[in-house]
């Protein structure tokens, strides 16, 4: 029994230093940088301190100055609009192709490897075609609304307030799509056959076993399909920034270019760090939160 237990031990700490550089290694590429910035932004850091080296203990002065900035409350708008938006729109149109490619068809292979090359591509270069493309003078979209005359001027997408929150919306949901279909179509996958079978039997509809077989079965894969587009969508960065920089007038600036456009074009890095750390501080909240839906689904 004793020889079972070192046997145990001696495995649990094999273990444990096969992960140890693992997580030194992520500790010093995340844990370092998040704590550091935490603690920033509790200092007046800016361009003139950094210069002399006097920055000062400042308390809770950054986030109050945040919390009172009209601008911040319109940054933070528009990321809940944006990311609700594109969750939405994402997961709607992503589970009825999942569903409609899980029936075998004709061509039903390469057409969704097609549709999936707009989410193989790196972020920075859909967010370059996304600005060619809408381009108030000469930008794809535009010409084809013109020559069918769907449009009499040119609609500046970028450039108009109104419409340059909705165009990154499509920008990112054009990436979106294609990853909530492939993780819904994996997990409708999982789904036995059989029981669609024993639902048939039992006289059961087609709207029947959609929603009282496939939904209750699929909802492991429909809360992870919606945490995961919740985190990449709520820390957006690179495709707005490419595409409009958060302009204009501040209409597409979201948590992430806003927190850029501070410290590193305003200069006040401990402002910046504040932003950062409201932002780390909503993905820390909703990610207790689906962890705690998780355990409770799993005690159930």
């Amino acid at each position: 029994m004793k020889k079972k237990k070192k046997i145990i031990s001696n495995t649990t700490i094999e273990g444990y230093c096969f992960v140890l550089p693992s997580f030194i290694f992520m500790l010093a590429l995340i844990g370092y940088p998040l704590i550091y910035n935490i603690i920033l932004s509790f200092k007046n850091y800016d361009v003139k301190t950094f210069k002399g080296n006097t920055s000062v203990f400042v308390g809770l002065d950054n986030y109050a100055t945040l919390f009172s900035d009209s601008t911040f409350w319109l940054v933070m708008r528009n990321t809940l609009l944006f990311t609700i938006a594109c969750l939405i729109v994402q997961f709607s149109i992503g589970f009825l192709f999942a569903l409609l490619f899980h029936q075998k068809f004709k061509l039903s292979g390469p057409v969704r490897g097609l549709l999936l090359i707009s989410y193989m591509m790196p972020m920075s270069v859909t967010a370059l075609l996304s600005r060619n493309m809408f381009m108030t003078d000469g930008g794809v979209i535009n010409v084809i609304l013109q020559n069918f005359h769907l449009i009499d001027q040119p609609i500046e997408w970028l450039t108009n307030t109104k419409w340059a929150i909705r165009t990154v919306i499509i920008a990112n949901c054009w990436v979106g799509i294609p990853f909530n279909m492939l993780l819904l179509t994996t997990g409708l996958t999982g789904i036995s056959t059989e029981i669609y079978e024993s639902g048939k039997v039992d006289g059961a509809n087609s709207f029947q076993r959609f929603f009282y077989l496939t939904l209750p079965l699929l909802k492991p894969a429909i809360m992870a399909v919606l945490m995961l587009g919740f985190i990449y969508t709520f820390k957006a960065f690179d495709l707005i920034y490419i595409m409009t920089g958060g302009g204009p007038l501040n209409s597409t600036d979201v948590l992430g270019t806003y927190a850029y456009q501070l410290a590193f074009s305003q200069y006040k890095f401990s402002m910046g760090s504040a932003v950062a750390v409201v932002l780390f501080l909503c993905l820390f909240v909703v990610g207790l939160f689906y962890l705690k839906m998780t355990m409770a689904e799993e005690v159930d």
